[in-house]
């Protein structure tokens, strides 16, 4: 296999890890004044991913970085094309991290409020954001004979790339609601189980509808796999959640996006960013690719390295596994762990 599809492979990957674990962080932060009812219920969704939410954005940096240097013209594409989107979803995160960390600092419910209300737009705008971009990727987008972007930004607000918004809006909603009743109890547990019923609905006609349309514009026959997949998992979550099975919900619902994150690089190969002013003019792994060398180098830091983020992430994960109660919240307000 090519070096030029071993990257694009490997960066489907890192997309693919990305969404699955930092789609369930921003679930918990879309839905925490859904449900949490008091301070003690919202420290208590904090907490679930305060040990893991800043790890889980590392692979959207290893992913960004592995695009810069294996597709440096898909990188300066996006980075010129998407710009205000992509500027967006990164003032997000950022207003999103300085939240998780100044939240506690001061014990004052106004205070809080003000950095509750940052969490749940800094998890909002990328939920939303991701799905736009990406729809547009797959759709593609207007390029001229020399690989530059000649749209604006509302040429990014086409309908399929909206559906694609709402889908990972609403799945990565879904997704937070079932990580949720899998790391907490009592009332809050029971509450975040419904809210995962309520949004798989949503989540389920939205993501049929975007798959489909995927599908038969886009996609090419293998990918129908994938998309049943997706169909399939979806589904099965939301039934899933219905028993009480948290931990199958769970693992669905991240089958769910995994099935559709190789659904949209599947229908996306071998182009990196179509042209739908002329296909002659898309980006493609083969004309927008680094060096031989330079992807050779990478792969040699990619074996390396790889395996040592997976295991530090794993053991996090290992660490903090159990649930955590009301009870494990001190009385006085701090900084969440």
């Amino acid at each position: 296999m090519p070096l030029t599809d071993i990257w694009f492979l490997l960066i489907a990957v890192l997309w693919t890890g990305y969404f699955v674990l930092e789609g369930f962080d921003f679930g918990v932060g879309m839905l925490l004044p859904v449900l949490g009812r008091d301070n003690t219920d919202r420290r208590v969704m904090i907490n679930t991913i305060g040990p893991v939410w800043d790890g889980n954005e590392v692979w959207l940096l290893v992913a960004g970085g592995a695009t810069f240097a294996a597709f440096p013209l898909w990188y300066a594409n996006l980075f010129s094309g998407f710009y205000l989107a992509l500027l967006v979803i990164l003032v997000a995160l950022i207003v999103r991290g300085v939240a998780f960390e100044f939240r506690g600092k001061i014990d004052s419910a106004r205070w809080r409020r003000g950095w509750d209300t940052a969490i749940v737009a800094g998890s909002f705008v990328p939920a939303l954001l991701w799905g736009v971009a990406f729809g547009n990727i797959v759709r593609g987008v207007p390029l001229d004979a020399r690989h530059h972007y000649t749209g604006s930004f509302l040429t990014l607000l086409n309908p399929y790339a909206l559906l694609g918004g709402l889908t990972t809006l609403s799945v990565f909603a879904m997704h937070g609601a079932v990580f949720l009743s899998l790391k907490t109890t009592g009332d809050l547990r029971r509450r975040a189980r419904a809210a995962a019923w309520s949004v798989g609905g949503f989540a389920i006609a939205c993501g049929a509808a975007f798959l489909l349309w995927t599908q038969l514009a886009h996609g090419k026959g293998w990918t129908w796999i994938a998309v049943g997949v997706a169909a399939v998992a979806l589904v099965a979550a939301v039934a899933a959640t219905a028993r009480g099975r948290e931990g199958w919900a769970f693992l669905l619902t991240a089958t769910a996006i995994v099935a559709t994150t190789v659904a949209l690089f599947g229908s996306l190969y071998p182009d990196v960013l179509p042209s739908t002013t002329d296909a002659a003019n898309s980006l493609t792994t083969t004309n927008a690719s680094s060096t031989p060398y330079t992807l050779k180098i990478m792969t040699w830091v990619a074996v390396v390295f790889t395996p040592i983020v997976l295991g530090y992430q794993a053991w996090t994960y290992w660490v903090f596994r159990k649930r955590i109660t009301r009870d494990s919240i001190p009385a006085t307000q701090g900084l969440p762990s």
